[in-house]
């Protein structure tokens, strides 16, 4: 696994890499905690200290260590941006579906061709497309 891979396997990383591309590259932590909690779904007091501590003791000291971040008297700077980024953020305008509905909705169209034409391992197929589609939607809907 490569550095970028290493850096962006993570959903709070990626998180952090995408608040400070949207700040011009600058941000406090507590703004950076915040944006994670609301994009976790969760603005908890108690899931906010854990991110910071998740932050703090494990994330912001990689990212410091691979050159993609600094981190001075609570404020991030992006001093990198990773390469293949993208292959690791799904970036969608608001009236814009992801790629994820996308592969949805070809998939259930798949699905009743394949019951149309009878056509069994087409069926299957697509059904198997259409569940691993379904998981990462959620996982994207989930974190982003």
């Amino acid at each position: 696994m490569g550095a970028s891979a290493m850096i962006l396997g993570n959903d709070r990383r990626i998180l952090v890499i995408e608040y400070l591309q949207k700040r011009e590259g600058r941000a406090d932590l507590r703004e950076v905690v915040e944006y994670i909690a609301e994009k976790e779904g969760n603005t908890e007091r108690k899931h906010r200290k854990s991110i910071y501590v998740s932050l703090m003791q494990t994330h912001i000291p990689k990212m410091q260590r691979e050159g993609i971040i600094s981190y001075e008297h609570g404020t991030l700077r992006l001093i990198r941006i990773p390469p293949d980024v993208s292959l690791y953020m799904e970036v969608v305008s608001k009236n814009d579906i992801s790629w994820s509905t996308f592969y949805i909705g070809t998939s259930l169209i798949f699905i009743a061709a394949g019951i149309f034409l009878n056509n069994v391992p087409l069926v299957i197929a697509s059904i198997i497309y259409t569940l691993i589609a379904l998981i990462q939607h959620q996982k994207v809907k989930k974190v982003f």
